[in-house]
């Protein structure tokens, strides 16, 4: 991978990694992770693909956006990315958050994207599952959060779980915390900002997660899926939040699958 650091249109400077040649691949992770959390993927798809993963607002090298920042600051920021990269349409993938600002660029820039991957992202949470987030959004922008509260939900006990999770907690401590606090208060409250626009999604598009990811649940997978005109939705066994690090061939397979789904089917009437 070879980093680079972009200069945007406002003035703002976005870190990311860039890998192989070919058909463009943007990767955009989670709050609290680094581009190198989509590093399994970037491997194996470089074969075949550009892939750039990028540093999101206030996370690696990648300047944080204005205070109280919500998710459509973020699709636009992703925005101002795809045009300093100068790529034209992409495949743009992302995960957890990722997959929500992925989701809005789809909506709103939908000319930009050639295929959409949504990996272990919210929509519609309920009540209970949002007053959670919010309360641990709080706690992060009070400097009161508990890294070891996510890692519970996200890993299992296996050896190959404690690996990966030690290098996630080394992300979650070196991530800036002001950031970390403004993209996770975004985050809480972005769940039903496109919601009701999914269905707007023309191109090819995957939603992946874990069959034990409890907060981004199998449910809320197919009902992304079924929204959109050309959803598929893939449900990993025995899987948690971190998909992507703990079953990567399985992840990998799907995306590759997602890659040669065909992008020039005619655009469909939004669903009611």
């Amino acid at each position: 991978m070879t980093p680079k650091t972009l200069l945007l249109s406002d003035g703002t400077h976005a870190t990311c990694a860039v890998a192989g040649a070919g058909e463009p691949l943007v990767l955009v992770h989670g709050v609290g992770m680094c581009a190198e959390a989509w590093a399994p993927q970037i491997e194996a798809l470089s074969s075949s693909h550009e892939v750039i993963s990028v540093d999101m607002p206030g996370h690696g090298g990648s300047d944080r956006l204005a205070e109280g920042a919500q998710l459509p600051d973020y699709v636009a920021w992703l925005g101002r990315v795809l045009d300093t990269l100068g790529r034209g349409a992409v495949n743009l993938a992302g995960h957890s958050m990722g997959g929500l600002v992925a989701s809005g660029c789809a909506i709103e820039m939908p000319e930009r994207v050639r295929r959409l991957a949504v990996l272990n992202s919210v929509h519609r949470r309920t009540p209970e599952a949002r007053d959670a987030v919010r309360e641990r959004a709080r706690a992060i922008s009070r400097g009161e959060g508990d890294d070891s509260v996510p890692l519970r939900r996200w890993f299992g006990e296996t050896a190959g779980e404690r690996a990966v999770r030690d290098q996630v907690s080394g992300w979650l401590e070196r991530v800036d915390r002001a950031g970390y606090a403004a993209a996770y208060a975004a985050f809480a409250e972005g769940d039903e900002t496109y919601a009701d626009r999914w269905g707007e999604i023309a191109c090819p598009t995957l939603v992946l997660t874990g069959a034990e990811d409890g907060n981004s649940t199998p449910e809320m997978a197919r009902a992304m899926a079924g929204a959109a005109q050309r959803g598929r939705a893939v449900i990993v066994p025995n899987e948690r939040h971190m998909v992507g690090l703990t079953a990567p061939e399985a992840v990998t397979a799907e995306m590759r699958r997602w890659l040669e789904e065909p992008v020039t089917v005619e655009r469909r009437e939004m669903r009611a």
